[in-house]
């Protein structure tokens, strides 16, 4: 199994096949301001999480931007013929290589972390 998912993930990376639906969150001010609060951050399975408490307003952006994030990659993973959790796992690890200094991003021990001018700490099934 964990062969068939590394292979999957050096396919999409290969193709380039990964695309995370950044630019409407992007235009949407308060995700822009809660990602420059570190109160969002990148997770490793692709999806965005919420960095420490959340009050509804924020759990609501976050929800809506991760449904629209697993429609894509349901799209995605089906044209590439892979898992949508191997290419989830593969917009996890792209989006987590994004990110910039000050940004959180969740660390393969669950741990979240502030980037920094180093390298992310990435999950080792990252292509």
């Amino acid at each position: 199994m964990r062969s068939s998912v590394l292979a999957g993930l050096a396919a999409l990376a290969l193709i380039g096949g990964v695309a995370v639906p950044v630019l409407a969150q992007q235009r949407d001010p308060a995700y822009a301001a809660a990602r420059a609060e570190g109160r969002v951050g990148e997770q490793p399975d692709g999806y965005l999480g919420i960095v420490g408490n959340a009050d509804p307003a924020l759990q609501r952006l976050v929800d809506d931007i991760n449904i629209k994030r697993r429609a894509v990659y349901a799209e995605k993973a089906k044209e590439n013929s892979a898992t949508l959790e191997a290419y989830a796992l593969t917009a996890g690890c792209q989006a987590i290589a994004r990110t910039v200094s000050g940004e959180k991003y969740r660390a393969p021990d669950g741990s979240w972390q502030t980037r920094t001018s180093a390298p992310p700490i990435r999950d080792a099934r990252c292509p």
